[in-house]
C-alpha cells in the first residue's frame, strides 16, 4: 500500500529541497521525522509538515501502523516561478527568479 502528500507552491527552490530530500528517501518514518525535527534547514521543516501529513493519511485512511512505513519517495519537483525586476546600469532591467517548490512524499508499508 502506497500514500501520498504533496505540498505545492513552497517558497523554496527545488535545489535547496532536494538536499533534504536525499537525506529521507529509504528511511523508515521514525527516523525520517528524527532527521527532519533535527536539522536545521528551512527545507527540513517543510518536509516535516508533508511527511506528517503523509503519515496522517496513512493511519486515519488505511488503518496503517506509523513503525511499519518507509519513505519510498521525498522529491522536491519545480513549481511555477515569481518574476520580479530589479532596476540595472544604463536602463535596463535584471530578471529576478524567485523559484517555488512541490514537496512529494510517498510512504509503504512493504
Amino acid at each position: 500500500m502506497e500514500v501520498q502528500a504533496v505540498t505545492k507552491y513552497s517558497r523554496i527552490s527545488p535545489e535547496k529541497a532536494r538536499e533534504v530530500s536525499r537525506l529521507l528517501q529509504g528511511k523508515s518514518v521514525i527516523e525520517a521525522l528524527a532527521i527532519v525535527d533535527l536539522s536545521p534547514r528551512k527545507a527540513a521543516r517543510l518536509f516535516g509538515k508533508t511527511l506528517r501529513s503523509a503519515v496522517a493519511n496513512a493511519e486515519n485512511n488505511f488503518d496503517l501502523n506509523r513503525d511499519t512505513l518507509l519513505v519510498k519517495v521525498a522529491d522536491a519537483l519545480p513549481g511555477p516561478m515569481f518574476r520580479r525586476y530589479r532596476a540595472k546600469a544604463r536602463g535596463m532591467a535584471g530578471r529576478i527568479r524567485k523559484r517555488t517548490s512541490s514537496l512529494k512524499i510517498v510512504l509503504t508499508n512493504e
